[in-house]
This record gives structure tokens, C-alpha cells and sequence, in this order.
């Protein structure tokens, strides 16, 4: 990880602090990118940060623009950022229009997949012109392969699975390679918000490990990818067994 930059989206709180840890103890160079100002004082205090809504294609233009300005190059991107969003498509207990909201339906797209597009176009022509071979995982989710409940959470990171081995072949004649890393239920606050404890319950008892997942966990997942130069157009999946 010597003398590699690495930026990381939505790395102020959660998983994405976790990796930016992890990759720093591994004498990495660390950027995060993310919205919450007091977050990222509060836990970023050995990164370089930027305070950057990552659905706005200006704002990472010029917030890339300036680290390359800085750094010259980017070695590594972790697309992290993103929201859980929970709604079946129809709700026949609900008296008040039983349908899916669209509004949530495009917000969830907007923030967990279109920032994906964003932030790989405008890293992978970085990567190109200072021909870098990088390095580009995007965090996916189980729920690619489809969760009742979840129509446009599982939407989306399907979306970012598809990307992922596209620009897998897209990039790898340049060298840079493209993964993503989907994970199962892991122990976080934003899962504790999306999940009751009958939920929780659940799902430990029908995972082989009978346990969640813990960020540290994903963090591993990442330094290997980094590290394993063959391993591309890949989704690994970290969940304990629970899709077998």
C-alpha cells in the first residue's frame, strides 16, 4: 500500500471510516469524500478530506480535479458511498396509497448508483491520462441478487454489479481493473436502522457462521483486491454463507 493514494466515498462514519482505517495502517495515502463536515473532523482527522455531495458531477470534478492537482494521480477508488432504503412495491397494510414512492425509488438510484457513474467516469479518465493502473471496488450488497422489501436498494447495487463487469472489460486493457465487493448483513448502524431485531434474528440463524459480518471483515476484502493484480471484473461475496 506504500506510496498508493486512495479515495474513498462516504469514508466519515460506518464501513467506509473502517477501510479508510484499515488502508491507512497499511501506509496507504488516504482521501475521503463525504457530506457530513462534523463527521469527517471528527474521524478523518489523518486524511485528506473533501466535503463532496457525490451526485454532483461538478462538485467531483473539481474536487478530483484538485487532488490530481495535489497528488497526481489517484491510485485507488472505493465507491462506498450510499443509503439503504427499505419499501416493498406495493404495501396493502398502508390505508394511504399502498405504491412504492418514486421519489425514493429515484433518490435511492441517484445516491447508490449514479454516484458510482460519476465518480468511476471521472476517476478512470484520471487513472488513463496519467496511466495509472489503478484500481476501482465498488461496494455492492447481497441484495443485488434481489430482497423483498428493498425494490430499489436491490435495483441499484444490481446496477453496480453490471457496471462493475463492464468496466471490468472496459479498463482492463488499460490497467485498470474493476471489482466489486457485495456484502452480507453487516453489524453497522445504518443495518440497526433498516432491520428489526426479528429481522436480525433471522438472518444469524440462517447464516452458517450464525453470526453478522463486521466492517473489519469488508476492510480485508479490500486489501486483498488492492493487492491480488489478477482479480478483475470480479464480485466478491462476503456474507457468511447466507446465499449459498
Amino acid at each position: 500500500m506504500k506510496d498508493k493514494v486512495i479515495l474513498i466515498t462516504g469514508g466519515a462514519s460506518g464501513l467506509g471510516n473502517t477501510i479508510a482505517h484499515h488502508l491507512f495502517t497499511e501506509n496507504a495515502t488516504i482521501i475521503v469524500f463525504d457530506v457530513n463536515s462534523d463527521k469527517l473532523s471528527e474521524t478523518c482527522r489523518d486524511f485528506d478530506t473533501y466535503i463532496v455531495d457525490v451526485t454532483d458531477y461538478d462538485a467531483v470534478q473539481q474536487s478530483v480535479d484538485a487532488i490530481i492537482e495535489t497528488y497526481g494521480k489517484i491510485d485507488v477508488l472505493i465507491n462506498n458511498a450510499g443509503v439503504i432504503h427499505s419499501e416493498l412495491l406495493v404495501n396493502i397494510t398502508k390505508q394511504d396509497g399502498m405504491k412504492h414512492s418514486y421519489d425514493s425509488f429515484k433518490n435511492t438510484l441517484k445516491v447508490d448508483l449514479d454516484s458510482v457513474f460519476i465518480m468511476t467516469s471521472i476517476v478512470a479518465e484520471k487513472m488513463i491520462l496519467s496511466r495509472t493502473k489503478g484500481c476501482i471496488i465498488n461496494i455492492s450488497s447481497i441484495c443485488a441478487q434481489g430482497n423483498a422489501g428493498q425494490t430499489a436498494y436491490s435495483a441499484a447495487k444490481g446496477g453496480v454489479e453490471s457496471l462493475t463487469k463492464t468496466w471490468g472489460k472496459e479498463l482492463g486493457v488499460f490497467g485498470i481493473r474493476t471489482n466489486a465487493i457485495a456484502p452480507g448483513f453487516i453489524d453497522t448502524p445504518s443495518t440497526s436502522a433498516a432491520l428489526n431485531e426479528e429481522t436480525v434474528k433471522h438472518i444469524i440463524d440462517n447464516t452458517p457462521l450464525r453470526a453478522l459480518g463486521n466492517t473489519g471483515n469488508i476492510a480485508q476484502a479490500v486489501s486483498y483486491i488492492i493487492n491480488n493484480d489478477f482479480v478483475n471484473a470480479s464480485v466478491l461475496q462476503i456474507d457468511g454463507g447466507l446465499t449459498l
